[in-house]
């Protein structure tokens, strides 16, 4: 007789086959925790392969150049190399989010290369327009969308402008704010594209934009016969040719400063932000990923052992009477993978929608920037079913590691129980000591070394509590089993007794309560430690009671107008804008982008109060910089010391340091003087006045919109606190992925705990039975089954809480200085689903051995 693809069906063959196959009918209940257990994981690893995979595709929308064949701007990298120890150089890089700016002479050198019909500059820059913002840009660049005009005529003269659709009428006249000052134009053209656009005349468009002698960037369009792919090389060797860096934006090792950019790339020179938030997309979830992949990985494995170990005695019997190794091993190998398959292919279908809402709650929060385009092409819907697969392969392996002992005994050992071994012993100390060590490690370390070290011992200490599980559980009855057995009557002896016979049994119920507990907690609380420190310290940063927007820039001597209104006591004028600083950690070459408040120096002690332990922030002035204290001690700066830092440009500067204040997570890091600041940003940020008073009353608020015409004044706390806030670029990206994360494994691993408890309790019947026949009372064994799941909830989420606390204190000193916060809310939430999932695992599955019957089985 032969099988599928032409193989001989040998006994052996014909007996592996038909032991999988009764053992999956026989325990189709065990099996159906697995089945969960495997869909979630397949599910979750899909979703996050599909994230994954978007983001590696990711790149920014191509909109303003869409009808360019390429676009020439600076390259928006900044790159930094170093020796690590003992290795070759290393270079690493970092995106820019303020612009790199094109020289203007690289438009003439374009226009001659051959093949290139036209070479058009663009310039962007901010406009104040009817109390809101747009975007003004040259009317030759419109053809680079192209955009035409739908009324009216394009704009020939200094006075004369096109707005989008919308914004206005043909033959209106407007009054624009750009750089501060105000001017009146007519209206001469309305305009397809972005509502928020006003196209100018190509000279008026370079006296407003500024930056004298640069361009944004150049887009290039090809004659009819020359393809992109061609010109594209023509026009880079012209560029290398003529020697063209960036507008004096290279440090040193950076190339040379200008690129040409094809097909979706061209998408990258009109979204600054889209790139590094890119890179950081990818960054956090491969780091979450990977943490869901060694929860999902610890959480089959524990789940299919639990499930085999109901069954000991069934191999064990099945080994006495003449099974061998091998087809021991086939048998479970082949169950385990039929239930897998199905398992793994439902999860990976259930991936696509997951990963749909995964992109809804991303979009909703707006944690991705304007202009990211996320692609999803069809071929990447492969990419569950190898997730898929890899879960079929642990599940497989997980079977073939729970069964190995049983396999390799002799016949006549297999029905004999064995502790758990030294080995296991010492492996789990040896982990749990390597935790231990990693989480006092990340006090000693700053910044993303110190939040590595803090996840590594929370990873390990994890791990460690898995293979001490027996142990934990005897020590823990050491300590409940006295008040089980005085306070609980007969049901709390019986509890006690059982809880301290079968430790390896308590051990594995407890070993999922603190994966959810520890993983949920050190989640949660990590971010939450942050933020409430950074709120706290934003707080007492901001002595402003009103924020003053100008869009389109600040009207001239309106700062100085301000102050003098009855009622102010000061006023600072500030620009948000980044930083980049290039350092060693471990030897290995780090460049970090920060967010920088750049501020005007007079009033500043009076609208901002960041906690100045040395020097003075009134001395800040362009080429001088303000650190925060563990960033000073970080470099070994203080007052009168050089650091050397880019800006958001890529600008290498070295500065001299003249204060160091001490809330840092408030004010950020560094402090530059507004012009400093204004001076290497991209020119399109609204500038902010932060405005004190001695009474906050509702007349001074209107004396300083009296005192700034065409500003807008707030003093609701919120937008003050915005205003003066420094928040790093990734922090929404980072709640949201993590709030996704920390909810899907939480309900994943909470199931996990339900199949663990009920596996346990399904494989205690005949044991109920048995104390049912011997006369124990209904409600002594419902006691009994409380007081143990109350046992297990308590011991689980006791040592969850350890397990997290040591890498949350190292992580929040580290970063903080104070000790770690969970708000209550979310502690309560972590209790309640694990005493609910605990009370549904153990009861529910035994009532049958519960009833007046007297089931054999």
């Amino acid at each position: 007789m032969r099988g599928g693809a032409g193989r001989p069906r040998t006994p052996r063959t014909k007996v592996t086959a038909l032991l999988a196959t009764r053992a999956a009918r026989t325990h189709r209940k065990a099996w159906a925790a697995v089945l969960a257990a495997l869909v979630l994981t397949s599910a979750l690893l899909g979703t996050f392969a599909l994230a994954v995979g978007s983001a590696a595709l990711g790149h920014a929308r191509v909109e303003r150049y869409a009808a360019a064949d390429l676009v020439v701007a600076g390259d928006q990298n900044t790159r930094y190399t170093a020796k690590p120890w003992g290795s070759e150089p290393e270079t690493v890089a970092v995106g820019l989010t303020e612009r790199v700016r094109v020289p203007e002479r690289v438009v003439g050198v374009v226009r001659r290369v051959p093949g290139v019909r036209a070479a058009v500059a663009d310039r962007v820059f901010a406009v104040g327009f009817r109390g809101g913002s747009a975007v003004g840009r040259p009317w030759d660049a419109a053809r680079l969308a192209p955009y035409a005009v739908r009324d009216g005529r394009a704009p020939r003269h200094a006075g004369e402008v096109v707005v989008g659709v919308g914004r206005a009428r043909v033959g209106e006249r407007v009054t624009l704010r750009v750089g501060g000052a105000d001017a009146a134009y007519r209206v001469v053209g309305v305009a397809e594209g972005p509502r928020a656009a006003v196209y100018f005349d190509g000279g008026q468009a370079r006296r407003l934009a500024g930056h004298a002698g640069t361009v944004d960037a150049i887009g290039v369009v090809a004659e009819g016969d020359t393809r992109a792919d061609e010109l594209y090389g023509r026009v880079r060797d012209a560029v290398d040719a003529a020697g063209l860096r960036g507008a004096g934006t290279r440090a040193e090792g950076d190339s040379a400063g200008l690129r040409v950019l094809a097909g979706d790339g061209r998408g990258a020179a009109e979204h600054l932000a889209a790139a590094p938030a890119r890179t950081t997309m990818l960054e956090i979830l491969g780091a979450v990923a990977a943490t869901v992949t060694l929860i999902a990985v610890l959480v089959v494995s524990s789940t299919i052992v639990q499930a085999l170990r109901q069954r000991a005695h069934e191999l064990g019997l099945l080994r006495a009477v003449g099974a061998t190794p091998r087809q021991l091993r086939a048998a479970v190998g082949r169950e385990a993978g039929r239930i897998a398959v199905a398992a793994s292919a439902l999860g990976a279908i259930l991936s696509v929608p997951s990963y749909v809402a995964l992109r809804a709650l991303l979009n909703a929060r707006g944690a991705l920037p304007t202009g990211l385009e996320l692609p999803f092409p069809p071929w990447l819907l492969a990419v569950p079913l190898l997730t898929a697969a890899i879960t079929v392969l642990v599940a497989r392996l997980s079977a073939l590691i729970a069964c190995a002992r049983t396999a390799k005994v002799r016949p006549a050992e297999a029905l004999r129980e064995s502790p758990p071994g030294t080995p296991r012993r010492i492996t789990g100390l040896v982990l749990l000591g390597l935790g231990v060590t990693s989480a006092g490690t990340a006090t000693l370390q700053h910044g993303q070394a110190a939040a590595a070290a803090a996840s590594a011992a929370a990873v390990l200490m994890v791990i460690a509590c898995a293979l001490l599980g027996p142990w934990i559980a005897t020590g823990a009855m050491r300590v409940l089993g006295a008040p089980m057995r005085r306070f609980g009557g007969p049901g709390g002896r019986l509890a006690a007794a059982n809880c301290t016979a079968a430790a390896p049994r308590l051990g594995a119920a407890i070993t999922p309560i603190v994966l959810v507990t520890a993983f949920a907690v050190v989640q949660l609380a990590a971010g939450a430690t942050l933020t409430h420190e950074a709120r706290a310290q934003a707080r007492e940063v901001t002595r402003a009671d009103l924020v003053v927007r100008a869009d389109g820039g600040l009207p001239h001597h309106a700062l100085k107008r301000i102050r003098s209104v009855p009622g102010v006591t000061g006023a600072t004028e500030v620009v948000h804008s980044t930083l980049v600083l290039a350092r060693k950690e471990a030897g290995e070459p780090q460049l970090e982008r920060l967010p920088v408040l750049g501020v005007t120096p007079e009033d500043v002690t009076r609208t901002l109060d960041p906690d100045v332990r040395e020097g003075t922030l009134t001395a800040l002035r362009p080429g001088r910089v303000a650190l925060s204290a563990d960033r000073a001690r970080t470099l070994d700066a203080k007052p009168g010391s050089k650091v050397t830092l880019r800006f958001g440009d890529g600008t290498p500067a070295r500065l001299r340091v003249v204060a160091v204040y001490e809330r840092g997570l408030g004010a950020g890091d560094f402090l530059l003087s507004r012009d400093e600041a204004v001076r290497h940003t991209s020119g399109t940020t609204p500038t902010q006045v932060l405005v004190a008073t001695d009474n906050n009353s509702p007349r001074t608020a209107r004396a300083v919109a009296a005192a700034a015409p065409g500003t807008h004044v707030d003093g609701t706390p919120e937008a003050v606190r915005k205003a003066t806030h420094v928040e790093p670029e990734d922090q929404a990206l980072g709640e949201v992925v993590t709030a996704a994360a920390v909810a899907a494994i939480g309900a994943f691993t909470a199931i996990a705990v339900l199949s663990t408890l009920t596996l346990i309790a399904v494989g205690r019947r005949p044991e109920l039975t048995l104390l049912r026949r011997a006369g124990a009372a209904r409600a002594q064994l419902h006691r009994m089954l409380h007081a143990e799941a109350a046992a297990t909830a308590l011991t689980g989420l006791t040592v969850g809480a350890a397990v997290a606390l040591v890498p949350l204190l190292a992580f929040s000193l580290a970063f903080t200085g104070t000790l770690p916060h969970l708000p209550p809310t979310q502690a309560i939430l972590i209790v309640t689903v694990v005493a609910a999932t605990t009370a549904a695992g153990t009861v529910p599955p035994v009532w049958r051995a519960l009833r007046g019957r007297y089931p054999t089985g």
